[in-house]
């Protein structure tokens, strides 16, 4: 970083020593003339575009992880239900009431703690009882895919729960907001000051986008908050399965949880 400082300040102090006495002696030209502040404006202006398709692209590329990570703790998730079925009575029904639970406590408590980059040690309750149940067939055929269905539960969350932190750091965003800044106000200088009605629709028009372009970074770099977000949809349908297979082999049983996967005495 020093180094990068250092070079861009020299080679600033050249440009500016050899403005005052290399351009005398190799141009023909009056010392008032030369590039005008309009003709600096189109690189700053495509410098501007550049950083801001980047940094969207890299905040793009965190999002897709993210949907990517949630689908696939749904479906490890839905794996660990549809294993247990391999397991006794007694462990199935303990699997599939905690898979319950954990979903959520998951939906309801990690879901929104995530929109400010953080979790929620709600659903480790659930994931502890399903290692109490998976010691209790140690040594029996269940046991191999039940712990490796659950590894990849483990696996997919540590993801998602990465995925919720920003990608892009605040100095970025804050360096990409005085880029457009500077821009903005070196196109207004430009503007001519009459007869400019197409130029300063022009400007609002590009400082619209630029400033959209932004927003949608800072948006989709927190991919669970904000206006768009990734939806916990995925384990919404498991918890209804879960359930649903819970019931169905044993009608009378109830989930050891309430409605916000908070363990109950039942």
């Amino acid at each position: 970083m020093v180094l990068v400082i250092v070079v861009a300040a020299c080679a600033l102090l050249v440009g500016l020593a050899a403005n005052r006495f290399l351009r005398p002696l190799l141009l023909n030209e009056d010392d008032d003339t030369g590039m005008a502040v309009k003709d600096l404006v189109g690189p700053l202006l495509t410098l501007t575009v550049l950083l801001l398709a980047f940094v969207l692209v890299t905040a793009n590329g965190s999002y897709g992880k993210a949907e990517v990570a949630s689908h696939g703790e749904a479906r490890a998730l839905d794996q660990l239900v549809e294993t247990a079925e391999y397991a006794p009575a007694a462990q199935r029904d303990r699997v599939q009431g905690d898979a319950v639970c954990y979903a959520r406590a998951v939906r309801t408590q990690e879901w929104p703690a995530m929109s400010d980059g953080n979790g929620s040690t709600a659903p480790n309750v659930w994931t502890g009882d399903f290692r109490k149940a998976f010691a209790e067939i140690q040594g029996q055929s269940a046991f191999g895919m039940l712990v490796a269905a659950d590894n990849k539960r483990s696996d997919e969350r540590d993801e998602r729960l990465t995925q919720a932190s920003a990608s892009i750091p605040g100095a970025v965003l804050w360096f990409l907001l005085a880029t457009l800044t500077i821009t903005v106000v070196a196109l207004g200088i430009c503007l001519p000051r009459r007869n400019n009605r197409g130029q300063v629709a022009t400007l609002v028009v590009i400082t619209c986008l630029l400033t959209t372009a932004l927003v949608l970074i800072r948006d989709v770099d927190r991919p669970f908050g904000g206006i768009i977000a990734v939806e916990p949809t995925a384990v919404a349908e498991v918890e209804r399965q879960a359930q649903r297979d819970f019931l169905a082999n044993n009608p009378a049983g109830v989930v050891p949880c309430d409605d916000r996967g908070n363990r109950t005495a039942t």
